[in-house]
Formats: structure tokens, C-alpha cells, sequence
């Protein structure tokens, strides 16, 4: 592995910004997302021809690609779906720029993860864990019934959670996974 220590020191340093920007605005800032975005990739292949030439450059840079795509594919449905945010999809996707599609998904799924294991326990201490399981299970049962009798759930009856620190968590398991000294 070429540099991959600096890739994973610089997922931590934009997941943990993003956490902090997310958890006190509810917003993830385009610059801390789409910097890491189109600059993964040029290092991926700076990192490769400095190492082993052209060849390795060309890889590096299509990995890192690769890499966008496949963390960004579910994120975007997703999004389409009203689930999460746009700078999660970004900041999903620069993950897979700078961890490449491996370890990006890697952290992707753990992510997911830490949210639903953070998500009943914030709203059981808030008291609206019943209150949530009720209203998922309204959705569940508009699923199967005709559009008459459905029952609309207002936006007041969603909850909301914060995903960029599930995000950063999640970055955090994956590099004390892979960490090599």
C-alpha cells in the first residue's frame, strides 16, 4: 500500500469536521466535501506514479473513482427518498474517494450501523421511541393498503438524526480495522 496511512489520517480529519459542522448547524459545508472529492483522486494517482509509475497512477486515480461511485449509489437513493442529507451523500462519496471502494463501503455500512444503534437510544431518552415505532409501522401499512384509506404522516411526526457523527464514528472503526504501522 502506497500512502495509505495519509488517506486514512485525512477521512478521519474530514468525518470528524463534518460531525462537528452536522451535530451544530444540521449542515455538512461543500468545501469540507467537495475538496476531498476531486482532490482524492490526483492524489490516489500522485501517490501511485511516485511509487510504481504510470501504470500504478492510472489505478490509483480509477480506484478512487470506483470508489465515489460505489459509496455514493445508495446514499443518492437515499436522498431521492428524503432520508438523508446532501452533504451526507457528498461526504459519503468523498470517503470513497480518499478510502477507495473497499474500505469505503467498509465505513458506509458501519455508519448505517452506529446510526441504528444511536437512533432508539437518543429517542427512548427523549421519550419518543414508541411514538417513532408507531409511525414507522404507519408507513409499513400504507405500503399494503389502497390510497384511500391511507393515513398521511406530517413532517412533525419524523424524526430527525444528525447522520455526519454516525459518519465520523464509523471512520474511526474502520481505520482501527486497518491500520498498519
Amino acid at each position: 500500500m502506497y500512502g495509505e496511512q495519509y488517506f486514512l489520517l485525512a477521512a478521519v480529519l474530514v468525518t470528524g469536521l463534518s460531525a462537528w459542522f452536522d451535530w451544530r448547524t444540521g449542515e455538512i459545508p461543500n468545501w469540507l466535501t467537495l475538496g476531498p472529492l476531486a482532490l482524492a483522486p490526483v492524489a490516489h494517482a500522485g501517490f501511485g506514479f511516485a511509487r510504481e509509475g504510470w501504470s500504478a497512477a492510472g489505478q490509483g486515480f480509477a480506484f478512487s473513482i470506483v470508489g465515489i461511485i460505489t459509496c455514493g449509489v445508495i446514499p443518492i437513493f437515499l436522498y431521492r427518498s428524503g432520508a438523508i442529507g446532501g452533504g451526507d451523500v457528498k461526504l459519503l462519496g468523498a470517503m470513497g474517494a480518499m478510502l477507495r471502494p473497499m474500505i469505503g463501503i467498509e465505513t458506509e455500512m458501519y455508519s448505517f450501523i452506529v446510526a441504528a444503534l444511536y437512533a432508539p437510544v437518543r429517542l427512548a431518552y427523549e421519550g419518543k421511541l414508541l411514538k417513532t415505532l408507531g409511525n414507522s409501522l404507519l408507513l409499513v401499512r400504507n405500503v399494503f393498503v389502497p390510497k384511500e384509506k391511507r393515513r398521511e404522516l406530517t413532517t412533525e411526526m419524523m424524526s430527525e438524526l444528525r447522520f455526519g457523527p454516525s459518519i465520523f464514528v464509523a471512520t474511526l472503526i474502520a481505520i482501527l480495522l486497518h491500520w498498519r504501522v
